[in-house]
């Protein structure tokens, strides 16, 4: 079971550390929300015009990679750092280690914005030693526990390492479609650990969050949703080369696994439940976004590009702004709810997902719909930002 919670051995240890850095969710969820906020302000003004934008890599390649190696892995390592402490009962990365490792991401996102000026091995090598780096702080406590369990978040780790790597490579070799290989990895990578951790805690949030009886997972269901996602993601390899029919019928399988899943959790006893709709609504994504993939390869009814930002709008962001929002409260001793602005935060998210994936059929001027969909997204994670600020900045409640 994937739980979130702070162990109370630990509790005496926050004021020895300070508050912002006595574990991995407070910095890193509150940086890499504010960093999304303005990565994606400076992408809109390129992509308007209205922004001279020189980074590295250039401004499409800085953006695909910084929203999933600069935000979404950000969040990732926050979550299984925190969570890590809970599975293993050991201390997991705070104090001077978490500041070194939160230094080299923030050091890596800052010198993208100078490429004129720092040699581009070193940009390179500082981003790509942050997951490395956070993977081996993650390991130790569950090799020293012999939680072999959980150790299957290590070789994903390592493989979202690999597919750095490889969008890195694209900046000294100009093949094009390696980029979209690396980075498509990387979003189905991201959307295997949302399958793992979602079918091992979004039933227990449901039921916790609606006073309803939990809805026990289907052991054979449960196999296909994983193996199948996991093919979806083998498919996309560089290097596996299959018929087009082929490749949609693998996703269309996963997508409707995933639905058949999702469907069980009962989406309809969530209404009055901002942080437990809004993760069923995440969920839902994830269907939906492998079957718009799915789709892409037969027909051109839809694209790759709609698949990919339903997945990564939809499904991750919408997923990462209702989990950063419950974890928060849950970790710093508060109650599990949120009020009317963060409850509209959330609805903003899935605005920006509608609008960035859907609005293009009915805007002619794309750059309306980027405009927008922007505007949405600054206004759910500027919610967060402004409410979690200084609950993520003093220490636990009591």
């Amino acid at each position: 079971m994937i739980m979130i919670s702070d162990p109370k051995n630990n509790k005496p240890r926050q004021a020895q550390t300070g508050a912002f850095l006595e574990l991995a969710f407070r910095p890193f969820f509150l940086l890499a929300s504010l960093f999304s906020i303005l990565s994606l302000l400076l992408w809109n003004g390129f992509f308007t015009g209205d922004v001279t934008l020189h980074v590295y890599g250039g401004p499409l390649w800085w953006h695909m990679h910084e929203m999933l190696f600069g935000f979404v892995a950000a969040i990732i390592i926050g979550f299984l750092l925190t969570a890590v402490q809970t599975w293993t009962k050991i201390r997991s990365l705070n104090s001077t280690g978490l500041l070194l490792l939160v230094a080299v991401w923030m050091i890596a996102r800052g010198l993208f914005l100078l490429p004129n000026s720092v040699p581009h091995w070193l940009i390179a090598l500082l981003d790509i030693a942050f997951l490395p780096l956070a993977t081996a702080a993650l390991a130790y406590p569950i090799i020293k526990a012999r939680l072999w369990r959980n150790l299957i978040f290590i070789p994903i780790l390592l493989l979202m390492s690999i597919a750095n790597i490889s969008m890195h490579s694209k900046v000294v070799t100009p093949l094009e479609p390696f980029i979209d290989n690396s980075s498509t990895l990387m979003v189905l990578l991201v959307t295997l650990v949302m399958s793992i951790m979602g079918g091992r805690v979004f039933p227990m949030f449901t039921a916790n969050g609606t006073q309803t009886a939990r809805v026990e997972p289907i052991a054979y269901l449960e196999k296909v949703v994983i193996g199948s996602t996991l093919l979806a993601l083998i498919s996309s390899l560089p290097f596996i080369k299959l018929p087009s029919t082929l490749s949609a019928a693998i996703f269309f399988i996963a997508s409707a696994a995933h639905a058949v899943r999702v469907f069980r959790w009962k989406i309809w006893v969530t209404i009055k439940t901002p942080l437990v709709w809004s993760l069923h609504i995440s969920y839902w994504c994830i269907a939906l976004g492998l079957f718009i993939y799915g789709l892409s390869e037969v027909s051109t009814m839809v694209n790759h590009s709609q698949a990919i930002h339903t997945l990564t709008v939809g499904a991750m962001a919408t997923m990462i702004l209702s989990m950063i929002s419950r974890v928060s409260l849950g970790h710093t001793g508060r109650k599990i709810e949120v009020g009317r602005i963060m409850t509209f935060g959330l609805i903003a998210i899935i605005l920006c997902f509608v609008i960035r994936v859907f609005l293009g059929y009915f805007l002619s001027d794309y750059r309306y719909v980027i405009s927008i969909a922007v505007g949405f997204w600054v206004i759910g994670y500027g919610c967060f930002v402004t409410l979690y600020f200084p609950i993520l900045s003093k220490p636990r409640q009591a």
